[in-house]
């Protein structure tokens, strides 16, 4: 397998071979969240080639989001039993599915619900966040936090980096000719999953990074699929009495929906109502998605050395502001630089202190689902957003009421995040360097 040519290559130059399943990972995850945020691109020309309104494309694109969340919290489970590999791989195949029968097929309405709604939405979900958490405490021991923040960074980046691109193919070739790109794409991040994924360091006789034991699971009983559908629905139970649980929800859903429900989904076409053309509005999308990167690593570092709830105020609070003061800048190209600068900054910021604070609260063996849950209430929150704009922008000709709405809405986020339990407010640098996101059977292996 190149796998292990590549893995013994590798140790003769003294690198280990989790730097490649890191890569792997970025890639994958950089073109599922660009096969995520792809459609929002193609709203005008639905409109224009089927007369779909922008409500009925918003609805298919909302349910695209709900799945997208709600497999989070069972992604983990599927990669415990069926192995890392395989469900990446049915992931992009499904998404490639859903895509290239849109292609050829679709023509109606419900084909496009199904394409990209139920096929993209599913697929994508089993490669949201989990996966970098699952290959970060699989893969390493060292730096583990450096990891998860930069495959965190590349599924946002992903959504906004890609759409420049095929908002000029769709604009000199059509919307077929930008989702056959992104077709391809999907095909070289399963080549490259194929070819160099493996589920385990000890697959190839290695410890994990940082360490020089290997550990080999052969002893852990194996768990059923069916006990292990079941560890999302007990620990949602568990956490369900915790104010600080619902207030991490509350927060993400407006997270969602201030986010990937209206910028990613809506920018573009409210751009186009401003009179600038596609392109220039995905270029801006691309600069927020290359300043998210940056956001997302600097709130890292914030998040270990400052009161957490404090921080999820301030990223709130501003974010807030540039979603009521965007409508007024006129859609001038300065104003809109300045916009996706300190919107990108802030575009995930939001991730690092509530992963911590939801570690600090329910302990680090429970993070990860209980973060799938939270996550899942991000997607729910970009399914209202997507839908919701969708709808005023068809009965009132315009996007304006949907930026108050969602500014507003931060404001109550940044307010309501203040009075999450002061016991949640630190927790050390050796615990969230030693966060186990996929539970005891992940650490076995």
């Amino acid at each position: 397998m190149l796998s292990s040519l590549v893995a013994r290559s590798m140790a003769r130059q003294n690198i280990h071979y989790s730097w490649v399943i890191a890569a792997v990972t970025f890639l994958t995850m950089l073109v599922m969240a660009g096969a995520v945020g792809a459609p929002g691109v193609f709203i005008q020309p639905l409109k224009a080639e089927f007369g779909w309104q922008t409500a009925d494309i918003s609805s298919a694109l909302a349910i695209r989001f709900v799945l997208f969340g709600l497999m989070g919290p069972f992604a983990a489970a599927f990669m415990n039993h069926f192995g890392m590999r395989r469900v990446i791989m049915v992931a992009l195949a499904t998404v490639i599915a859903g895509f290239v029968l849109s292609l050829y097929v679709m023509t109606q309405f419900w084909e496009l619900v199904f394409f990209w709604g139920v096929l993209v939405g599913l697929g994508t979900g089993l490669t949201a966040m989990v996966l970098g958490a699952t290959v970060a405490t699989r893969w390493f021991s060292a730096r583990r936090g450096l990891i998860v923040g930069i495959l965190a960074a590349s599924s946002a980046t992903g959504q906004l980096v890609f759409l420049p691109l095929l908002a000029k193919l769709t604009e000199n070739f059509g919307w077929r000719s930008a989702l056959f790109f992104v077709c391809l794409m999907l095909v070289l991040a399963a080549g490259a999953v194929w070819s160099l994924m493996r589920d385990h360091p000890a697959d190839l006789g290695l410890a994990l990074y940082g360490e020089t034991t290997t550990v080999v699971a052969a002893n852990t009983p194996r768990t059923s699929l069916g006990q292990m559908l079941l560890v999302p629905l007990v620990t949602l139970r568990d956490v369900s009495a915790s104010l600080t649980f619902w207030i991490l929800f509350a927060t993400f859903f407006i997270c969602g929906a201030s986010t990937a429900g209206l910028i990613q989904t809506h920018f573009v076409s409210m751009c186009g109502d401003f009179g600038l053309v596609a392109t220039t509005a995905a270029s801006m999308l691309a600069l927020m998605g290359l300043f998210d990167f940056v956001g997302t690593v600097g709130s890292g570092w914030l998040s270990d050395r400052y009161d957490n709830r404090k921080l999820l105020f301030v990223y709130y609070g501003l974010r807030g502001v540039s979603l009521i003061v965007l409508p007024f800048t006129d859609f001038a190209i300065s104003g809109l630089s300045i916009f996706a600068v300190l919107y990108g900054l802030d575009w995930i910021a939001t991730v690092p202190p509530t992963i911590k604070i939801t570690a600090a609260t329910f302990g680090v063996q429970r993070a990860n689902v209980v973060f799938g849950w939270i996550f899942a209430a991000h997607q729910l929150g970009a399914a209202f957003a997507a839908y919701g704009a969708g709808l005023i922008r068809t009965l009132l000709a315009t996007y304006t009421p949907s930026f108050f709405i969602a500014g507003l809405l931060c404001f109550i986020a940044a307010l309501v995040a203040l009075a999450i339990s002061t016991s949640a407010r630190r927790e050390s640098v050796s615990e969230i360097e030693n966060l186990s996101f996929v539970g005891k059977s992940s650490n076995a292996a």
